[in-house]
């Protein structure tokens, strides 16, 4: 199992880089295609939109079908889709690819529910934190290789890399993957469309986990987005790879947050949520310190990858854990809130540094942390008095049986 596990770590770290290698490479589409500096963010935004359609008609599949053509069938599409970014005349067919391209790589989403269906109760927070450290490390190190090749053949050499390898990894799950599982669910399609929203709006912890997850990668997103503008003009004007090495930096900070599934299964994921969210509010001071300090910036993005992926673990140990049998769709409707704070957080990033520069950017994710801080304290204190304690949260007593 451990094998498996880490074989889809590596599957949705290389998947999930297909939407986060347009950030450091932003300015230099935007010259090759003739886009406005105030409406690049929409590279990311439209990716995020097609991310937010996948999880709400292709993730739920998961329940339903076969996982194993479910996953395989998805990389082979994502390998056309980022040829046809890569090899794009236009901006518009650009968007239009970008767009597919987040549709597709839902398949992360599709492997944590796999990787937690196939994990023992007492584990299932670990081999969640196992992926979801896989999936890290592509969105961060996605940064730092997206601005090397870049660098080297230019940014549509970035896509066309993908390609090769996300069909190299297809076969290799298709070969790996285990067969003849049968499926979690025998519901019709409808109705496991309708369920998962029908979960989230009956289950104030989903909608609450829900919330937190789109207002911490709203803050995540609005820094992610901005820094390469700042990095890219004096007195830095620092290359494609200086920039990603950033992303590398995080990485430290996000893989320390692979313990918190552990901390999830051993109940403590309320305590884990509330400290990670403090960090993040904090995170700021340091990050607003550019172009004053770049160690301070270097401290400041450790600690908000740490915050960022402690409560993004801790959140889908806890959604998993009440509902077992819709694993798929839980993990799916919870990444709806998760793309649309993406989206909110990349195209307020540029509008924002447009009209007040790096402070500005600074204070928006502020906003975005503190907000996120509030609801948890707001929430956790009217579970507190009303006398329901840590099942209410899904942390001694989930949920199972049928949704």
């Amino acid at each position: 199992m451990r094998a498996t596990t880490l074989l889809f770590a590596v599957a949705a770290g290389l998947s999930v880089a297909n939407i986060y290698y347009a950030q450091p490479l932003l300015d230099a589409m935007a010259q090759d295609l003739g886009i406005a500096p105030a409406a690049t963010g929409l590279v990311v935004t439209l990716t995020q939109v097609g991310y937010a359609l996948g999880l709400v008609f292709i993730v739920p599949l998961g329940d339903l079908v076969d996982r194993r053509r479910l996953i395989v069938g998805q990389a082979s599409l994502s390998a056309l889709a980022l040829i046809l970014v890569a090899t794009a005349a236009t901006a518009s067919i650009v968007f239009a690819g970008m767009a597919v391209i987040g549709l597709l790589a839902v398949v992360v989403q599709v492997l944590v529910a796999f990787a937690a269906t196939l994990a023992t109760p007492s584990g299932r927070g670990k081999a969640v934190g196992t992926v979801t450290s896989g999936v890290v490390i592509g969105i961060l190190g996605a940064r730092f290789a997206a601005g090397v090749l870049a660098d080297l053949g230019g940014w549509r050499a970035v896509y066309l890399t993908s390609a090769v390898l996300t069909l190299c990894m297809a076969g290799l799950l298709l070969r790996v993957l285990p067969r003849g599982l049968p499926p979690a669910s025998r519901e019709s399609y409808g109705i496991a469309l309708r369920s998962s929203p029908t979960l989230f709006l009956r289950d104030r912890v989903l909608l609450v986990r829900g919330l937190l997850a789109l207002l911490i990668f709203a803050a995540f997103s609005t820094f992610w987005t901005a820094l390469v503008l700042p990095l890219s003009q004096e007195p830095f004007s620092y290359s494609h790879a200086q920039i990603g090495l950033f992303g590398l930096v995080g990485i430290a900070g996000a893989l320390a947050a692979s313990g918190a599934g552990r901390l999830a299964d051993r109940g403590l994921g309320q305590w884990t949520t509330g400290l990670s969210l403090t960090l993040l509010a904090a995170s700021w001071g340091l990050i607003a310190f550019l172009p004053r300090s770049v160690p301070f910036l270097l401290a400041g993005v450790i600690l908000l990858d740490l915050a960022v992926q402690a409560v993004h673990v801790t959140n889908q140990s806890i959604i998993l854990a009440r509902y077992p049998n819709a694993s798929s769709r839980l993990v799916g409707g919870y990444m709806v809130f998760y793309s649309v704070g993406s989206a909110i957080g990349a195209i307020g990033a540029t509008m924002t540094y447009d009209q007040a520069g790096w402070n500005g950017v600074c204070g928006l994710g502020a906003v975005f942390s503190a907000v996120a801080l509030f609801i948890w304290v707001l929430n956790r204190s009217s579970q507190e008095q009303s006398g329901l304690g840590k099942s209410a949260w899904g942390q001694t007593e989930p949920y199972g049986g049928n949704v």
